[in-house]
């Protein structure tokens, strides 16, 4: 058996060996990919949108003290530009970065910025351009919230297990969804083949060689989140440690780049959660390289349901991510429970099921003195979760729940 894999339940653990040591500093190499420069640009659009607004730190000292940590931290996504995500972040502002790289093209000029999008003498311009990609759920959400907000057509690729809710939610904001045979990855090759053949360009948080660009961007808006938590925890001191849910393995990067270039040394120890189900970060840390898996990617996690891992992703977590963890689908539902019920005297908290990975592999972890140890957890440690979603589908929250949104946030039927 592999020594640095450790097992509680179905709960798996890989302790990274290509970790970077925590004094090595963040490179030059990775901000091609990340940097704070990007993340400053991107904050000055993404703060111009109409809607925009900080979503909230909340501190779970019940929890904290169930599991014998210094200190809890949750960024709740639920609420972000009333998508429900942190998607809304990435893939709208993907969006307006290739609309301003498409426009000053074809207009010939340099000087253009993103306040040119809503001028009204490009508006037929950019009505002619169709963005499209394959979604579980909230991406598509966000890149047909960007295009409509843009004025340009949108195609969203769903695969057959894609709820009805999440389809109804991306349609709502005027995009075609077209559902395609097979998991996520299938939709991927799909929204791909048709950009080719009809001329879309494609908004994807996947990176292969070649396709670069758009999920730089994807990613550089998800680092606007990062700094909202470093920036509301103030003067406590810097987190120990967070556990971050991955699917293609966007998020996580921009988590783990974010902190290690603003944080340094400082850095808390990332560890990157998956389903067990759909595991091909884990697995590709095992392999030392990127590994695709295959499958139907039967998860509960929807959102993390991803076979295939982007490649400039990879680039950042090999080196940036202390652990790798895999989790079960009963443990995320088992989580979403407990979030709304705000035990140990935490507020309800409304969590969708891909934003839970984290919270239930830290409290695995915590709870496992091996895995404690490996991880060093302990008292004086101090985690920050970050909750990727909230109800993002309603009927399928209230069957795992046996409450709507509304109601946890009330307290009712508690």
């Amino acid at each position: 058996m592999n020594p640095q894999v450790l097992t509680s339940g179905r709960v798996r653990l890989f302790l990274n060996p290509a970790a970077d040591a925590p004094q090595q500093a963040y490179r030059d190499a990775h901000r091609e990919i990340l940097s704070r420069r990007g993340f400053e640009a991107a904050r000055a659009v993404i703060a111009s949108w109409p809607g925009h607004a900080e979503t909230r730190l909340l501190a779970l000292p019940g929890l904290a003290r169930e599991l014998g940590l210094g200190r809890i931290d949750y960024k709740d996504e639920s609420t972000r530009f009333g998508l429900g995500s942190f998607k809304a972040l990435g893939g709208a502002y993907a969006v307006n970065r290739l609309l301003l790289r498409e426009l000053s093209q074809r207009t010939g000029r340099s000087d253009l910025s993103f306040a040119d999008l809503s001028r009204p003498e490009f508006r037929d311009l950019i009505a002619g351009i169709t963005v499209c990609c394959a979604t579980d759920g909230n991406h598509g959400r966000s890149v047909a919230w960007g295009a409509h907000n843009a004025g340009c057509a949108c195609v969203i690729y769903i695969h057959e297990t894609v709820s009805t809710g999440r389809e109804a939610a991306i349609a709502a904001f005027g995009a075609k969804v077209v559902r395609v045979r097979g998991n996520y990855d299938d939709a991927v090759r799909r929204a791909a083949q048709d950009a080719a053949d009809y001329g879309y360009f494609v908004v994807s948080d996947t990176s292969y060689p070649g396709y670069m660009d758009v999920p730089r961007d994807v990613m550089q808006g998800y680092s606007v989140m990062v700094q909202e938590a470093l920036d509301q925890l103030g003067d406590a001191p810097a987190p120990t440690h967070v556990f971050i849910q991955a699917g293609v393995g966007g998020l996580a990067a921009a988590v783990a780049a974010h902190l290690w270039e603003t944080l340094g040394p400082a850095r808390p120890r990332i560890i990157v959660v998956e389903p067990e189900k759909a595991d091909c970060l884990y697995q590709s840390a095992l392999a030392g390289k990127p590994v695709a898996v295959g499958g139907e990617l039967d998860t509960v996690m929807a959102g993390l349901a991803c076979g295939e891992v982007s490649l400039l992703a990879w680039d950042i977590l090999q080196p940036g991510s202390f652990a790798f963890m895999l989790v079960p689908d009963d443990a995320a539902l088992a989580v979403m429970r407990r979030l709304a019920n705000g035990e140990g005297g935490d507020p309800p908290i409304v969590a969708g099921e891909s934003a839970v990975a984290g919270v239930a592999a830290g409290m695995a972890a915590a709870q496992d003195p091996a895995m404690a140890a490996a991880l060093g957890l302990g008292p004086d440690s101090r985690v920050l979760f970050f909750a990727s979603e909230g109800d993002t589908d309603p009927e399928l929250y209230r069957q795992i729940t046996g409450r709507t949104a509304a109601e946890v946030r009330s307290g009712a039927g508690k």
